[in-house]
């Protein structure tokens, strides 16, 4: 059959600005005349073309997932594209994407994902470029992308039937090549050189018990083919296994309001010792012990304090980076072991810099987010296995362990308010008035808390030398306590706005209170200080995790 390469006429299409995670949109907006194929063309344009080049392409099953696929592979072809490795079924968890990259050395990669946004024929769809390191596009590419959507003018896409993608093997595409792959395979050999397999198998042979989440989203595959594959977790482990185009009209964000099913059961008299949920694109994680919430703050603590009991890690860490709203208690564990901790804005892209000339080994981020210099995005599986490798050495419950490391480092009681939606102008106006009174806030008292300090976050790259403003309001009180507000960017309508909350304690006869109540004093500081209420129209956020 005679495969044509179209030129396609075309203009530009208003909003296509990328923002940390790739650009995300409702899926009708996706599945407008154009729109795909105007955002995929200027990523072309912004990479300075794809002709010779090899990418890696895989998403995480929403709604449109294979449909997008196929676009985005008639385009490669169209625009000369050398190669194309694609996930089977154009299914990739990011992490496992990442990794694609790096191990087969492609020149960058298209992932389709909205992450832990919902899936479904009215939900949200996004598409990211990860760069030849495996990570998200930095600003420096992003703009190029941007820019393009600006000026487009035509497209250029193969006029072909849907190719198959169901499975493995290869096949040219007008002189492209199409690598289809299993998605799992790859991932999981770098997972068994991570991490100690016979440990953790010797953990579950010992009558451990686990629930793992998978939220009908893709780690169902990796979770059930590892956990319960290789490493010998009781069938039925894995729930929620596969992975669906409306996440089983779910939302697959695994903290305790979207992942309550698992929670309820973790706090119930019969809980397995272990609980974890990963994400639409399993890049997040959510840590549960039998009747104990891991914030993702304090896991991403515990995890560095604990690294030389996993191989990879064995000889200790180079330094840790966290995001700035990401509570302060990886900074303890830095300062015990005596290594360097950065604090970013949030965007992984920001890691990837610190990860790529060997500062740092371990990141995270408060919003579920871990990872490691293994590849350049968060990985939530990782955390999973991570997690069961430290309690197959150490035999201790979550609490116990939990519990032993706040005693040694204190404890960052911690909590984020989510006010979801908020219209977009009076979340503004909240930010630009609090803005505004930042310079004078210092050794004014509200409740029984008095101001440090208070500022906007910048941060100057160490790497790069480029400086990002504008990510965050923090205000600093004396005693350790902290609050910080941003506004979020990875929603598809509205103003999310998010509320950090956290308070140190060292007495160890405090370690065990609710983190609510041990933040209330803070909880009322920064309602007063920035009228959360008044100017929200909300008497509490939607979302609290």
């Amino acid at each position: 059959m005679t495969q044509t390469i179209r030129t396609v006429p075309t203009e530009p299409i208003e909003g296509q600005k990328p923002g940390t995670s790739g650009l995300r949109k409702k899926t009708p907006v996706f599945q407008q005349h154009h729109y795909l194929e105007n955002f995929i063309q200027s990523i072309w344009t912004g990479i300075g073309g794809v002709e010779g080049k090899t990418l890696v392409l895989g998403g995480d099953g929403r709604h449109f997932n294979s449909q997008a696929a196929q676009v985005v592979l008639r385009m490669a072809a169209a625009s000369g594209a050398k190669k194309v490795i694609v996930g089977k079924g154009a299914l990739l968890s990011t992490p496992a994407a990442s990794n694609l990259i790096r191990t087969r050395g492609a020149d960058g990669g298209i992932v389709l994902s909205a992450s832990h946004n919902p899936g479904g024929p009215e939900g949200d769809f996004g598409v990211k470029f990860n760069t030849a390191n495996g990570g998200p596009a930095p600003e420096s590419v992003t703009s190029k992308i941007f820019e393009a959507t600006k000026t487009i003018t035509e497209y250029h896409i193969l006029e072909s039937h849907d190719v198959g993608l169901r499975t493995e093997g290869s096949f040219t595409l007008a002189g492209m090549e199409v690598e289809v792959v299993d998605p799992v395979t790859d991932y999981a050999e770098m997972m068994a050189g991570i991490f100690d397999f016979d440990a953790i198998r010797a953990l579950f042979k010992s009558g451990f018990r686990m629930r793992f989440d998978a939220m009908h989203a893709v780690t169902g595959p990796y979770a059930s083919a590892i956990l319960e594959g290789t490493l010998g977790a009781a069938p039925g482990t894995v729930i929620n296994a596969i992975p669906l185009p409306d996440f089983g009209q779910g939302h697959p964000d695994p903290n305790p309001i979207w992942a309550k099913p698992l929670m309820d059961e973790m706090m119930g008299p019969n809980a397995p010792d272990f609980g974890a949920a990963s994400d639409g694109d399993g890049d997040r994680n959510m840590i549960v012990g039998k009747g104990c919430y891991v914030t993702p703050s304090d896991s991403l603590a515990v995890l560095a304090a604990n690294a030389t009991l996993v191989p990879a890690y064995s000889d200790g860490l180079k330094g840790v980076a966290r995001s700035m709203p990401t509570s302060r208690a990886v900074d303890r564990v830095a300062d015990a072991l005596d290594i360097d901790c950065y604090e970013t804005p949030t965007g992984w892209k920001f890691f990837g810099n610190l990860l790529d000339v060997g500062r740092v080994t371990l990141c995270g981020e408060e919003s579920a987010g871990t990872g490691s210099d293994h590849v350049r995005e968060k990985d939530g599986l990782w955390a999973v296995l991570f997690w069961l490798n430290i309690l197959a050495e150490k035999r201790q419950s979550v609490a116990e362990l939990m519990a032993a490391h706040w005693r040694e480092y204190g404890r960052n009681y911690y909590s984020r308010h989510d006010y979801e939606d908020v219209d977009s102008a009076a979340a503004n106006e909240l930010m630009d008035n609090l803005r505004g009174e930042l310079p004078v806030l210092a050794g004014h008292s509200y409740g029984a808390l008095k101001v440090r300090d208070a500022d906007e976050f910048a941060y100057d790259d160490p790497v790069d030398g480029s400086r990002a403003e504008g990510q965050g309001l923090r205000i600093w009180f004396e005693g350790g306590d902290r609050a910080v507000l941003r506004l979020s960017g990875t929603g598809t309508s509205g103003a999310t706005l998010r509320v950090y909350l956290e308070a140190l304690e060292t007495d160890p006869d405090k370690m065990d209170r609710d983190p609510q109540e041990a933040l209330a004093p803070v909880i009322s500081a920064v309602d007063e200080i920035a009228g959360i209420r008044k100017r929200t129209g909300r008497d509490a956020p939607d979302v609290i995790t």
